[in-house]
């Protein structure tokens, strides 16, 4: 099946190729779209950010727009999805955080009812009227019930996944959190084909999409990859290039990779890196096993990247073939940072793997029934230069690539201007010719195109900043300065402050020699946190500890008629045991 609709897709180019004016687009001057959305990508993840995966055509596409160096999104990925295609903050469009970890205090209040509220309009929506088809595939996890998948907020035609992540060769959950992987075609229930893998069946859908729909029409293309959500998973084919890139552990790539980041200026040459936390092992203290099966995961990891970025090539090939690459604007970024979760240390989730065909052994590794993941080691060193990863405030967590290129896009251009996930959608509809203004909720970010045609330096002045709060996790950057706090279980929910310029790996917390510096950006944190509706975490929270109860909780409501036949069953088995203790017990009559 993949040879038959490759086949079909390459005799699709070459009647283009004999036949352009059939896809002329009638839409003068309006460019094309293409967001192509990266799961937990680190900063330096992609080759052309010094990463060790070989990602040739995201990179050819860096090189031939605007690659971003400082960059910022959430630390979660429904907030950063939601904050991408809307260009409003998080807590303005309902999705604060991600529902697995949502504390009770927070259900049902507004800007955490998790899903699009009323009046926030997507770029999608916005583009529908100006006479664009609007296209997605991928990772939505912005709502599943009634009037909440893409089909509802202004895509034409969609194939989506409305949660956090799933397996990438069948169709199935991949934590005990989802009682299946909830894929929806325009709206409805859907189902996967055989010869799934996510990567190619995203960009298959996508190719098909643009060839059912108006080609006359300018399109706006969404794909949302869960390349490189856990589990990690590629073809075994990929993997073995990688298999001796991580042998010599976390510390050293954390180590490579700061030093990369020096050499291709992308941090200043005497910055320092920040110390791995006392809780992460040292990879001394493996045994060797052990330390093969981790190194062998990283593998799978990048391995997943560049099968990513194979189908990425395809997608562009396809778009040259049509004759519509010329005149499309492609974006690529991450939702946040890298991926910390461990599947080998909680025996319930160890549990539920078994029980669904999922095996964490170094055989068939990323393959089908393999549950791959980094763990908060790798996590840390993948996300050098910057401290920690994914959740977090930290610049691991909410630093990611961003790359531009297209019409209107200078060509091989490295931009060290601030910029954030806001900065996308009113870019991309300013570019169209859109209204500035609509109806629906205000969008909080910024166009990027005074940046891009040269005619700024910057869309942000040094005294304002860029503030960003997930589940507590928060940041503010204003200038050269940032403060960030962090909670459980990586944090303590103290706030810090950093000379974020010179010192980007957050080492050497300034609050006490600053305290004016301290107080002022503070007080910009609370201004901010009042005007979008921040509400703050209960004390003590641990979002691995809140994951843990909403899980339970989910699946006590799936599986109450389990438990509750389990209960009676036990209930009279010991009544039963009972009554025999009892009448072996009895004396006997003469």
């Amino acid at each position: 099946m993949r040879a038959i609709r490759r086949l079909l897709a390459c005799m699709a180019g070459a009647l283009a190729i004999v036949a352009p004016s059939a896809v002329t687009q009638e839409t003068a001057g309006k460019p094309n779209f293409v967001i192509l959305l990266i799961d937990d990508a680190a900063f330096m993840d992609l080759g052309i950010y010094g990463g060790e995966a070989a990602t040739p055509n995201i990179d050819a596409l860096a090189r031939q727009g605007m690659m971003f160096t400082r960059y910022y999104t959430s630390p979660l990925c429904a907030p950063s999805r939601a904050m991408l295609l809307t260009g409003i903050d998080n807590h303005r469009t309902g999705v604060a955080t991600i529902p697995e970890v949502l504390p009770k205090e927070h259900i049902g209040q507004p800007g955490y009812t998790m899903r699009l509220e009323p009046g926030v309009e997507t770029v999608a929506a916005r583009l529908q009227p100006l006479g664009y088809r609007t296209l997605m595939t991928g990772k939505w996890h912005l709502g599943s019930d009634e009037g909440a998948l893409p089909s509802d907020h202004g895509f034409d035609r969609s194939f989506a996944l409305d949660a956090s992540g799933a397996d990438n060769w069948e169709d199935k959950s991949y934590m005990p959190y989802y009682q299946d992987a909830p894929w929806y075609e325009d709206g409805a229930p859907a189902d996967l084909p055989e010869d799934f893998y996510s990567s190619e069946f995203i960009v298959d859908k996508m190719i098909d999409y643009l060839g059912e729909t108006d080609v006359s029409k300018p399109f706006l293309a969404y794909l949302g990859f869960q390349a490189v959500h856990i589990p990690v998973q590629a073809p075994a084919e990929i993997t073995a290039k990688y298999r001796d890139t991580y042998s010599d552990g976390w510390q050293a790539l954390r180590e490579r990779r700061w030093l990369k980041a020096k050499e291709l200026g992308l941090i200043p040459h005497d910055a320092n890196l920040e110390s791995f936390r006392p809780e992460m092992r040292a990879w001394e203290s493996l045994g060797e096993e052990e330390q093969q099966l981790y190194a062998a995961r990283m593998a799978v990891n990048a391995a997943m990247l560049e099968a990513m970025d194979q189908h990425v090539g395809r997608l562009v090939e396809h778009l040259k073939a049509q004759g519509l690459y010329d005149n499309t604007v492609f974006v690529v970024t991450s939702d946040n940072g890298p991926e910390p979760t461990r599947g080998d240390n909680d025996w319930r989730l160890k549990l539920w793997m078994k029980f669904h065909g999922y095996n964490l052994d170094i055989e068939g590794i990323g393959e089908k029934g393999s549950w791959g993941f980094i763990g908060p080691e790798f996590a840390m060193a993948a996300a050098a230069p910057g401290d920690l990863f994914k959740f977090f405030g930290s610049e691991g967590g909410i630093h990611v690539p961003m790359i531009m290129s297209g019409p209107g896009v200078p060509q091989g251009v490295r931009q060290d201007a601030r910029a954030q996930v806001t900065d996308i959608t009113p870019t991309l509809l300013e570019m169209a010719g859109a209204p500035a203004e609509s109806e629906g909720v205000a969008m909080t970010g910024r166009s990027l195109v005074p940046l891009l045609s040269g005619s700024t330096n910057a869309v942000y002045g040094p005294d304002e900043p860029i503030a960003i709060e997930v589940s507590g996790n928060s940041a503010l950057i204003r200038d050269d300065y940032k403060i960030t706090r962090n909670q459980k279980p990586w944090g303590d929910a103290s706030w810090r402050l950093y000379d974020i310029a010179n010192d980007p790996g957050e080492t050497t917390d300034l609050s006490a020699k600053r305290p004016d510096v301290m107080e002022s950006m503070l007080a910009a944190y609370d201004d901010y946190a009042g005007r979008m509706g921040v509400l703050a975490v209960p004390e003590g929270y641990d979002s691995h500890k809140v994951l843990t109860r909403n899980t339970q909780m989910r699946q006590l409501k799936a599986y109450w008629w389990i438990f509750a036949s389990a209960i009676i069953i036990l209930i009279a088995l010991i009544w039963g045991l009972w009554r025999l203790v009892r009448l072996a017990l009895r004396p006997r009559g003469g």
